[in-house]
């Protein structure tokens, strides 16, 4: 029953986002979140980490409207989408951090994105060790670009990682919560962290991770 359920929903998702021109079913999990808990602004700035092939920058160009902009980087190669502009690039790098600076024009980024994943190896302590390393280099980028009182939404694998990188987060915001939006698989371990009002606690020449 719950396999047939979780292959149903998984293809109701799938047919919907080609129905609606949307590049991955993905993008019904950012317009859940943004429906329970409305972190992107109109006419703000988003930047989108691990955004290929583009559907949560779909998403987020909707809600930011034409005054907003939206910013995404990926190492895969993404088609263009209008009035979102992309990089090509490692966000573990500092170098593609620069260039994401270098488009905000010394703005800072009023919601920052990361839907990242790790190559899935199958084992799964290694890949959620990965997911989790994702989500500190992601917390690196928070820290240089995002604006205070901005926010942060972060996918990460359970695990035995989870909690201590969730406390790091409630040392840089006001409130931090978890969800699992209905467009996730049921079998799956992915949950978002939720991170409302950066404090911004630290330099923004920190090289830390």
């Amino acid at each position: 029953m719950t396999r047939w359920y979780t292959e149903k929903k998984k293809e109701h998702f799938y047919k919907e986002a080609k129905r609606v021109g949307y590049r991955a079913r993905s993008a019904f999990k950012l317009q859940q979140i943004q429906n329970r808990f409305h972190l992107i602004p109109k006419d703000g700035l988003v930047v989108d980490l691990g955004a290929a092939p583009g559907g949560w920058s779909q998403v987020a160009k909707e809600l930011v409207g034409e005054q907003g902009s939206v910013i995404g980087a990926d190492l895969s190669t993404i088609q263009p989408l209008e009035g979102v502009q992309f990089i090509q690039g490692d966000i573990t790098q500092a170098e593609t951090i620069e260039q994401i600076k270098d488009i905000m024009n010394g703005r800072n980024a009023d919601v920052v994105l990361s839907d990242m994943s790790p190559d899935i190896s199958g084992n799964y302590s290694v890949d959620q060790a990965r997911s989790e390393w994702l989500c500190e280099c992601a917390l690196h980028v928070v820290n240089q670009v995002l604006r205070p009182g901005g926010h942060f939404i972060c996918k990460i694998f359970e695990g035995e990682d989870t909690k201590a990188f969730i406390e790091k987060v409630k040392h840089q915001f006001m409130v931090v919560k978890t969800f699992s939006p209905e467009a996730s698989r049921k079998n799956s371990s992915e949950v978002y962290i939720i991170a409302k009002s950066f404090k911004n606690p630290y330099k923004k020449d920190d090289k830390s991770y």
